[in-house]
């Protein structure tokens, strides 16, 4: 379904040499994953017998019964269509050694030994087994089959190609889930013993994260819990699945019964990352042999949460965080191009609207951070037909708070006299009567600018960008595009930080916040703002949420539907969901134009849409493919 496929990690209750008992714990837990319609389930390293047999792996009896249990797994597995990656010790040619088995259907699909085997610490591994790091192209006897055997193998079906790796394997400088990777694997697997000890969950989480993103693949990891002996070191069972480098879920530790977690893989997205970020496609591609898994089960429901507000952290000390940041590289973006240039002065349009508090915002700590002068910071109000008494005190008093050089420009009489010279109406309110005032409004900014040695600073953000929701050469034009990169659901926040930020404009800026957005180009009524802009264009956290997943992800439109559906669940209809959807491809289509000559402005998050850097695309491409793909919904 669109690319999702279920996985699952499981720790088994597990008794150390009792391969009868794990056999049956894991089976349970097989169960559950074949009902949940996982794809691939991973049982933990040596999971057959128990990691901590210690010299009873020498035992030829520990490994009849090893084998005993093997084939109930694999005489388990006829009927379920679900793969298990299943740990035991295998002897092959006078050595011991480390694996993982993949079973599905009945089969034994493949076997992959354990590369690095630790001798170190608590660690005393090659008293019993053998390094495999280079068995490749071979075949080992199991169960009077032939079996695909070497630490060559992926195993591949149902449009995802996955790879296998033991424990050790993950902490080395360069780990065979990287090779993997590159030749193909979406979805690593690990089967690991880990003990605890204080703090090491956390540097193992930070491991497999940061494998995940290092790997642009989804990492799946599964470690011996407490059943295992606690001779000298305690196991605890962790368990994680991480996707890009983002955990999605993660087990509970130090549990004295088996648990399981499951967790959806966007597949199709992963590949998409590989071939449109890094240098993924330039990392050297080692030879695999590619074992054909059976069908695997398809997933009718998604088991995952999908983030309504994907630009926004969702964590309020992470969203304070990423807010400074945000002001720090839009500060220091501007002092270089000030520096650069010459100029003392910035020469901003403030509206007492959301985008043009940010820009002020922006500037303001800018200068403040470089230790220049307030008043260097020229801000012009211009009233017009659309302005509101609520938006222009708001823009008046915000600037007397901070101490720049506030001024006002009335419009109204510029318009008329522009409206008589090309014959139009005034009583006609249409895209003329709007585009004159945001075209006369960018004149007054640019001349005042020449007159005082300074820019423009832009104000329009990325959400505005995409929809084309500006007038060309009007509040589409500027000299520094300071709010460019920031998407409109990210812009609120901003301004929300801002106000903790300077307890002194507070007030001010709430107020700013409260209010509808809106251009303010049509005349108010009763002086209250008539023209909402997501009456008209649709709600931007929609917007916001598309964008996202078609430049970041590549998803096709019908994807981005589903995703929608699920992210906002209730608060909008498919219907509602499918309209602005609509609304969306067109303008992001036909809008092109207007990106394709926008100012220069800096990236500040995953997305951005300079033509110079992130987003390349031609004016003149055609959206129907895309509208083709939402209407046919396949």
């Amino acid at each position: 379904m669109y690319g999702f496929v279920r996985v699952a990690a499981a720790v088994p209750k597990v008794r150390v040499a009792n391969v009868s008992f794990n056999v049956k714990q894991m089976l349970d837990l097989w169960k559950v994953a074949a009902d949940q319609n996982a794809s691939v389930l991973l049982f933990p390293e040596l999971s057959l017998s128990g990691y901590s047999c210690s010299d009873l792996f020498y035992q030829e009896r520990l490994h009849r019964a090893v084998e005993r249990g093997l084939f109930e797994m694999v005489e388990a597995s006829t009927a379920s269509s679900t793969a298990a990656i299943v740990g035991m010790p295998l002897w092959w040619r006078g050595r011991l050694y480390n694996c993982a088995a993949v079973v599905q259907q009945g089969k034994i699909l493949g076997v992959v030994p354990k590369s690095y085997v630790p001798e170190h610490k608590e660690y005393y591994e090659k008293r019993w087994f053998s390094s495999g790091i280079d068995i490749k192209g071979e075949r080992v006897e199991l169960l009077g089959c032939e079996v695909e055997f070497g630490v060559d193998l992926l195993f591949e079906g149902g449009g995802f190609t996955f790879g296998v790796e033991v424990c050790e394997d993950l902490w080395t400088i360069v780990p065979p889930s990287s090779f993997q990777a590159l030749a193909g694997a979406t979805i690593l697997f690990n089967l690991s013993a880990s003990d605890e000890i204080v703090a090491k969950s956390e540097y193992r989480s930070s491991l497999v994260s940061t494998q995940s993103a290092r790997c642009m693949a989804a990492y799946v990891y599964a470690s011996c819990g407490v059943g295992e002996s606690t001779t000298d070191v305690v196991f605890g069972g962790d368990s994680l699945i991480a996707e890009n480098g983002t955990i999605l879920e993660r087990g509970e530790r130090f549990l004295d019964e088996s648990q399981i977690i499951f967790a959806d893989i966007d597949t199709q997205r992963l590949s998409t990352l590989r071939v449109a970020e890094g240098s993924f496609a330039d990392g050297r591609v080692e030879p695999f042999r590619r074992v054909k898994l059976f069908d695997t089960p398809k997933i009718s429901q998604l088991n995952r949460y999908v983030d309504p507000h994907p630009f926004v952290p969702s964590k309020r000390s992470e969203r304070s965080k990423r807010c400074k940041e945000i002001f720090d590289i839009q500060a220091a973006a501007l002092n270089k191009r000030l520096g650069h240039i010459g100029a003392k002065k910035s020469v901003i349009g403030i509206s007492g609207g959301l985008d043009s508090t940010l820009a002020l915002l922006a500037v303001y700590r800018a200068y403040e951070s470089s230790k220049k002068e307030p008043q260097n910071i020229v801000c012009v109000t211009m009233p017009g037909f659309g302005t509101s008494g609520r938006t222009f005190n708001n823009a008046k008093k915000l600037c007397e708070a901070l101490g720049v050089d506030f001024r006002e420009i009335e419009i109204k009489d510029a318009c008329m006299e522009h409206f008589r010279q090309i014959g139009h109406d005034p009583d006609i309110h249409d895209i003329v009567y709007e585009n004159v005032q945001a075209r006369e409004r960018t004149q007054i900014l640019m001349d005042i600018a020449n007159k005082e040695g300074g820019i423009v600073i832009g104000t329009g953000d990325m959400s505005e960008a995409a929809l084309g929701w500006s007038t060309y050469n009007g509040d589409h034009m500027s000299m520094y595009a300071i709010n460019i990169g920031i998407p409109k659901t990210l812009v609120r926040y901003l301004v929300e930080w801002a106000a903790q930020e300077y307890p002194k404009i507070a007030p001010v800026l709430k107020d700013i916040l409260s209010t509808p957005v809106s251009p303010e180009l049509l005349p108010p009524s009763e002086d209250e703002i008539s023209q909402r802009t997501e009456e008209l264009l649709g709600p931007y956290e929609l917007h916001d949420f598309f964008l996202y997943h078609m430049i970041k992800s590549g998803a096709r439109p019908v994807k981005i539907l589903f995703l929608a559906r699920n992210a906002f669940k209730t608060k909008y209809s498919e219907e509602e969901i499918k309209k602005w959807l609509t609304l969306f491809l067109k303008r992001f289509f036909s809008q092109q134009f207007k990106r394709s000559c926008m100012p220069d402005g800096p990236k500040v998050g995953t997305i951005a849409l300079s033509p110079r850097g992130d987003w390349r695309m031609p004016s003149d491409a055609e959206v129907e493919e895309w509208l083709k793909d939402l209407e046919e919904g396949n």
